[in-house]
């Protein structure tokens, strides 16, 4: 049974930082593609990030130069730091995970694509 579960939310101010993750249980990290997502409140859910093993992470250009995911497959735990945060970056943020094959094999950051989804953490950032 694939569980994934979030943490590392909460309030900061705008310029702050925040570093997300998410424990990952029941599922081959290395090789797979996975995801964080963020859902505002009346917005859709959108992708924030994507990342696989030998291929280089891709970002929303509303996050390029301020998040980075990464990974760390003995840990099986997936990250999110996020910097010089906004308060348009307030938002319930989701790790996701594909059923197989790489983040390449996918369109870009399309919700539709993953089948494993965390409860979400939920991030506010004030002005």
């Amino acid at each position: 049974q694939v569980q994934l579960a979030e943490s590392g939310g909460g309030s900061v101010q705008a310029g702050g930082s925040l570093r997300l993750s998410c424990a990952v249980s029941g599922y081959t990290v290395s090789g797979s593609c996975m995801a964080w997502f963020r859902q505002a409140p009346g917005k859709e859910r959108e992708g924030v990030a994507d990342i696989s093993s030998y291929y280089s992470p891709r970002y929303a250009n509303s996050v390029k130069g301020r998040f980075t995911i990464s990974q760390d497959n003995a840990k099986k735990t997936l990250y999110l730091q996020m910097n010089s945060l906004k308060p348009e970056d307030t938002a319930i943020y989701y790790c996701a995970a594909a059923e197989s094959g790489s983040c390449r094999d996918l369109p870009v950051l399309f919700r539709y694509a993953y089948r494993y989804w965390g409860q979400g953490t939920q991030v506010t950032v004030s002005s």
